[in-house]
């Protein structure tokens, strides 16, 4: 097995070479798969000599260029590529290449799984289907013609809109699919084999009707209503917070037991396993529900954030991941309820990325290197980067990210870019500077921010102290920018004005109240609105006084937490003693006010 090599960021070279177009043939029979791939190229430079293409466990069978056979001295075939020799400034490559869907047990590129043929070209998938340029960087706009025998394969999908389908010799059909928007091969998906249909219609904001099918193993059928009713909402949800609409005229989702994935956004025909879509009352719990219409909004919302702007290399991941994550958790929190949404995912932050950045694992939201991408799918690059996003949101405020968002969708639409790419729209559309805050992207490991307060009843001067260290014993630490949300509080629980921002972006900082009559109790990192562990001493009374009275629900969830862990470890302290066990009073007080109190969340 060949051994792989380490690949660095700071060695990334833009490619040589653009592809104007795609057309791709794939002829589907019992013993293989024949693709036929007609791509036209251009030399984007005058010293590009020779055409490196990705491919593995291909069968060549035929190269031509401009219409003529090359010759053995014409090209180069190795394990892991084919390189053409001296091409000319522009010219169209046809390859013929081989394929065994069924002997494909990697569950990337073309495979065979159960009774049909799906494809997972996410992230280097699309090398095991044709020999092409497999990076992320090389966006072209593809035309996809499927042949296969009618009966065993009724159903033939590809990327984008239906404009050709017809019946064949020898029980064949065919369809053909084009793709008007420029992506790259990663996105690229085929589906064939026998399932089952479900519709139903979506009216963009332009008044245009949009298809909407869900395909399922046959037997499925009643269990796709909640999905298309998410996928609608999804849809009317990115129209009103982004202005983002809908682009093609048909938007399909496959969702199958035998997809070995969890679920893919490819360009108009996402593809799940069926675990991740499918339900009905009889059989579902809400949490199904909920996790259904959240996944289903997330692949829908990289329509835009993943598909019409990319990464430029997989360095970049968390610029679609994170962001995309970000908005389908602001989707479910607008669905659902924007505090119980919010302390789920904090909860889920903590005991799997904060895990994650404390040990071995850690890395940084866009790493600096790897040996295989695939490792690089994890909470880190997805939650943490959502996070990161969010902090961008609490600094600018609601109308200059949108505005940021505007501009980058105007800027980069069909394009590969980077995270300081989107920065970049940021900073600029809002006008404040994020130069510091770029480090969240370089560094890894959770900041631990130390908070200590200090009053004096003399001078009334109320003094927050903050010191923000690495807990990775990590020399280079640089001051991160941190967005810390607070609300001071008087010992009867009454808010002393409205939540307030302090940014965080020095190691040591201070801020100072004056005119504070009573020492007020500070509750810090409201909303979460930093991914760091803060370190405070409380006194007990104050925990129970913000787990009674803050209007934060996750400052408020935590602090109820706090205070139920010291009663275990008074209770636990009690036993060991040999005491008879009683709960505290004021734990008491903070379950009787909880019963009573009738927040809305």
């Amino acid at each position: 097995m060949m051994q792989k090599k380490e690949i660095f960021l700071q060695d990334y070279k833009a490619p040589s070479y653009s592809v104007l177009s795609l057309n791709l043939e794939f002829e589907i029979t019992n013993d293989f798969t024949q693709v036929t791939s007609k791509a036209k190229y251009q030399k984007l430079n005058s010293h590009s000599e020779s055409l490196r293409l990705d491919g593995l466990n291909l069968e060549l069978k035929e190269i031509k260029l401009n219409g003529k056979t090359l010759a053995d001295s014409d090209y180069q075939l190795a394990q892991l590529s084919l390189t053409i020799f001296s091409p000319p400034q522009e010219f169209e490559l046809e390859i013929i290449t081989l394929t065994d869907p069924a002997k494909n047990h990697s569950g990337e590129g073309l495979y065979q799984s159960g009774e049909i043929l799906c494809t997972q070209c996410e992230a280097e998938g699309f090398r095991r289907i044709t020999y092409f340029m497999d990076r992320p960087d090389v966006m072209t706009k593809y035309t996809t013609k499927i042949i296969a025998d009618k009966k065993c394969f009724p159903v033939l999908l590809s990327n984008g809109n239906k404009i050709d389908h017809g019946d064949l010799d020898n029980g064949k059909h065919f369809v053909v699919w084009e793709d008007p928007f420029k992506k790259p091969c990663y996105l690229f998906a085929l589906v064939a084999g026998d399932l089952a249909l479900e519709k139903g219609l979506f009216t963009t904001r332009s008044r245009r009707d949009v298809q909407l099918e869900v395909y399922v193993d046959p037997g499925n059928e009643d269990k796709c209503q909640h999905a298309i009713e998410s996928l609608k909402k999804s849809m009317k949800w990115d129209e009103d917070t982004f202005g983002l609409e809908y682009d093609l005229d048909i938007y399909m989702i496959v969702a199958v037991d035998s997809f070995n994935m969890g679920a893919m956004e490819n360009k108009g025909l996402n593809i799940f396993n069926s675990a991740y879509v499918l339900a009905k009352k009889e059989t579902a719990t809400d949490d199904d529900y909920m996790g259904i219409e959240a996944v289903i909004g997330h692949e829908y919302f990289h329509n835009w954030t993943g598909n019409r702007v990319t990464c430029r290399d997989w360095f970049q991941l968390t610029l679609k991941e994170g962001l995309t994550v970000f908005r389908d958790q602001e989707f479910s929190s607008d669905m659902l309820s924007r505090s119980v949404k919010r302390i789920e995912d904090v909860i889920g932050l903590k005991n799997h990325q904060f895990v994650e950045d404390a040990g071995p694992l850690s890395h940084p939201i866009k790493p600096k290197s790897f040996v295989e991408i695939n490792n690089f799918y994890t909470s880190t690059i997805y939650e943490k980067g959502a996070e990161v996003i969010r902090m961008i949101h609490t600094l600018l405020g609601q109308e200059n990210f949108r505005k940021g968002m505007d501009l980058y969708f105007e800027r980069f639409d069909g394009m590969a870019v980077t995270t300081e790419d989107f920065v970049a729209s940021m900073s600029e559309a809002s006008g404040i500077n994020l130069e510091q805050f770029k480090a969240w992207y370089d560094q890894n490991g959770t900041p631990l921010v130390k908070v200590e307060t200090d009053f004096n009843i003399e001078t009334k001067t109320f003094t927050v102290n903050f010191v923000q260290e690495s807990k990775m014993n990590n020399d280079q630490y640089a001051g991160l920018q941190i967005p810390l949300k607070y609300t001071l509080y008087d010992t009867k629980g009454e808010a002393l004005g409205a939540c307030e921002l302090f940014i965080l972006d020095k190691k040591k900082q201070t801020f100072t109240l004056q005119n504070m009559a009573k020492e007020p109790v500070l509750s810090i990192n409201e909303n979460f609105s930093a991914p760091v562990d803060i370190e405070q001493s409380l006194k007990f009374e104050d925990k129970v006084l913000l787990a009674k009275y803050c209007k934060d629900y996750y400052s408020r969830y935590n602090a109820i937490q706090n205070v139920f862990n010291e009663e275990i470890k008074s209770l636990t302290k009690m036993y060991h003693d040999g005491n008879e066990l009683k709960v505290g009073h004021e734990v008491k007080s903070v379950f009787k006010h909880l019963l009573q109190d009738t927040v809305d969340l």
